[in-house]
């Protein structure tokens, strides 16, 4: 994929926060994050919320309701993408922007669609504040070759917005010794990925979050993360580590 060029920053540094989850065990839609949302969207009245990957098949209707009533506990408003009838305008003029968790190969196909891939990446560039959490996440980084998600529709293309210079594993797991499970574990798959591709991948556990500030991308939350790279042993990183070098 060709991006054209970057439009000069009309705001200020890139702000964005990239979540594995929306929801750790025993708290609500975003509660674990809204210390951290409402600083990042201090200066925003209304988030343009991006409702496409439709967890569980539900409607863009009832996604968006989700993230109104989260939001709301900021003071913030929220309106859906879907209700615009030019999508590319709404991202272009929106004063924040979230992108939900779901389906990443079905978030994908319908950002193709609406050929809003550009114009995302366009508007943080800008310095228009962003957040994704799981498939929101997954966009950001080369591709979404490392999702967790079945491929139930099929979008044009993997490669996704490339704000970041590796890819993303939301979500991950742990090998459980103990478990009775036979299937593929989460590493053994990161490392079939890499029989194919050389992108590093970050395995980000439940609770953890990438946050850029302009070219810095930090890790944080209470837990590590687990890097694989091409043809290396994977290993871990401690919260509060800076990633902006990891290609």
């Amino acid at each position: 994929m060709k991006f054209s060029a970057i439009p000069v920053n009309i705001y200020k540094m890139k702000q964005i926060i990239i979540a594995s989850t929306s929801t750790v065990h025993g708290s609500g839609y975003l509660e674990y994050l809204l210390p951290q949302i409402e600083y990042l969207f201090s200066k925003s009245s209304t988030i343009l919320f991006v409702p496409y990957a439709r967890p569980g098949g539900i409607s863009h209707e009832a996604y968006t309701n989700t993230a109104k009533k989260a939001f709301s506990k900021i003071g913030k408003s929220v309106k859906g993408i879907h209700e615009y009838n030019h999508p590319i305008d709404a991202i272009k003029n929106a004063e924040g922007i979230f992108v939900g968790g779901g389906n990443s190969f079905l978030l994908v196909k319908q950002l193709y669609k609406y050929n809003l891939l550009l114009a995302i990446k366009n508007s943080l560039s800008i310095g228009v504040p962003y957040l994704g959490t799981s498939a929101g996440s997954n966009i950001c980084g080369l591709s979404i070759g490392t999702t967790n998600d079945m491929p139930i529709v099929y979008p044009p293309s993997f490669n996704a917005l490339g704000i970041l210079p590796f890819n993303i594993n939301p979500h991950y797991i742990d090998p459980e010794p103990s478990s009775k499970h036979m299937g593929e574990t989460r590493e053994t798959r990161i490392k079939e990925f890499h029989k194919f591709n050389t992108l590093p991948v970050i395995g980000l556990r439940e609770g953890s979050y990438l946050y850029i500030n302009d070219e810095k991308i930090i890790l944080k939350g209470d837990l590590s993360a687990r890097i694989f790279k091409h043809d290396l042993t994977p290993y871990e990183i401690e919260s509060g580590s800076d990633l902006s070098d990891l290609n």
